[in-house]
């Protein structure tokens, strides 16, 4: 059988770990941080099938950091591995990983961030613009077609990030009444949310609805609306995770996008497994999304 390793990146990058037989299969996934739940989960996905199918699975972190990112690419790729497996961090910087493997006959695919060049066999995602007008669809029918808006965007340059910020301009251009008066990058980290959403609220303090491209935002942003006073504040975030569905049951967000990300990580495995015996697989394989609100 052909070796093949499961790369998902592990603390700062630093530490590799494996499971798996020496005669097992090989495939490396770099995942962009596990200082986040959603890739925690995503890599939790990978690592239960990767061991279903008899396959070795390493995990290497990014750190949010393009250039540990190709450094992580690299080390895989010294490994001697027969498929790669890349959740970049950044979709241009992630450019120079592909054609890496690629110029060593190593196939790639992408799970849940693309890449913006080089030859990517296969791109497992959700819908990232379909979910960001979902959202939007929402604020818009929660305030009734009219009021004032902000968003919190992820990394700047990540697909998810253009993807998402796209979907929902597009429901809020949309609708008439509803501006959109401010845009601003927390970066998919919750610090980073309540911080920009703190400076928004001085600046903009007649907003009537807050979406925020993940999760990890949203409860961030949660945490600045309570302290202000306007806790009640339509804010919608993006992912579905355990703390962001807690925080709808318990009435602190009204609505979170749901993705699956143990799913994405499932189905990254599953097709390196048929990738590597020779089978065909899609460009493109979507992952359902779902809105949860409270009802």
């Amino acid at each position: 059988m052909k070796k093949l390793l499961l790369a998902s990146a592990v603390a700062a990058g630093l530490g590799i770990g494996t499971t798996g037989s020496a005669m097992a299969d090989r495939i490396a996934l770099v995942v962009s941080t596990l200082n986040n739940p959603f890739f925690v989960t995503l890599q939790e996905g990978a690592q239960q099938k990767a061991e279903e199918l008899g396959h070795e699975l390493i995990v290497l972190d990014s750190g949010n950091d393009a250039a540990r990112e190709l450094s992580n690419v690299e080390d895989a790729l010294s490994r001697d591995i027969d498929l790669l497996m890349m959740n970049p961090t950044d979709s241009d910087a992630a450019v120079s990983g592909v054609r890496s493997a690629n110029a060593r006959d190593v196939p790639v695919i992408t799970l849940d961030r693309s890449a913006n060049g080089g030859n990517v066999a296969s791109h497992i995602a959700s819908d990232n613009v379909a979910g960001g007008k979902l959202a939007g669809e929402f604020v818009v029918e929660q305030l009734g077609g009219e009021g004032k808006v902000v968003q919190l965007e992820g990394v700047p340059g990540a697909s998810a990030t253009r993807d998402r910020g796209e979907g929902f301009t597009t429901a809020i251009d949309n609708a008439e009444g509803v501006e959109l008066v401010a845009s601003q990058p927390a970066n998919f980290n919750r610090t980073e949310g309540l911080n920009v959403m703190e400076n928004l609220l001085q600046a903009h303090p007649e907003i009537d609805a807050v979406f925020a491209q993940n999760d990890e935002m949203a409860l961030g942003a949660q945490r600045a609306l309570a302290a202000s006073g306007k806790e009640d504040m339509v804010l919608v975030g993006f992912d579905g995770t355990d703390a962001g569905i807690q925080a709808v049951e318990n009435g602190q967000m009204a609505a979170t996008v749901a993705q699956q990300p143990a799913r994405i990580g499932e189905l990254g495995v599953v097709t390196a497994d048929k990738l590597l015996k020779g089978e065909s697989v899609e460009d493109n394989i979507p992952v359902p999304l779902k809105l949860i609100t409270a009802e």
